[in-house]
């Protein structure tokens, strides 16, 4: 069966266009539609043909931009579809995952992927030790904890709250519970 997937990035854009290269020119038989923005993870509809497509079915996006956010991104979704069995074809790129060049295109993609990142931290590294020198980076503000985190660590020890219901009641997220939790202990073995 041939998917179609559509992503717009506003409620306002038309999907038109879109909608006509992939039922009319691809030929699918079943299409879902995000009204979102790419970098938005949680899209609705994309979860729902993810979790729709079967073995030896393909996903048509009229782009592969219209999938992903990133190269990276783009990967990790076309090796989720490729476990499934599923192939993906991206019109405008005239790329077609099922063929040796499409599979070569995308080894490509992986390298490039790999090499943004890796110039993108590079880059961060270089603009922090800058920073440092000059004395205008200081790191992340600490997070004080709660005036009643002892009393708050004893119920989660005693499996009373959850690291859930810890990190709510202290108005953080859970790496930040988790990150407290583990300085505590380190504090404890060093007295």
């Amino acid at each position: 069966m041939k998917v179609g997937y559509i992503r717009v990035s506003t409620v306002e854009q038309n999907e038109g266009r879109q909608v006509k290269d992939l039922q009319a020119t691809a030929g699918v038989e079943k299409v879902f539609m995000d009204k979102l923005s790419g970098k938005d993870t949680n899209r609705p509809q994309f979860n729902a043909m993810l979790e729709f497509v079967r073995e030896g079915d393909t996903v048509v996006v009229s782009s592969y931009d219209r999938l992903a956010r990133s190269t990276a991104d783009l990967l990790a979704t076309i090796e989720t579809l490729k476990a499934k069995g599923v192939n993906v074809i991206s019109m405008k790129e005239q790329l077609d995952t099922s063929t040796p060049q499409g599979k070569l295109m995308l080894t490509f993609f992986a390298g490039i992927a790999t090499f943004e990142r890796e110039l993108m931290l590079q880059r961060q590294k270089e603009g922090i030790a800058i920073a440092k020198a000059e004395g205008k980076y200081k790191g992340r503000a600490k997070i004080e904890r709660p005036s009643d985190w002892t009393e708050l660590k004893t119920q989660y020890l005693h499996r009373e709250l959850t690291a859930t219901e810890l990190a709510k009641r202290c108005n953080v997220s859970r790496p930040v519970v988790y990150k407290w939790l583990k300085e505590d202990k380190a504090a404890k073995a060093e007295n």
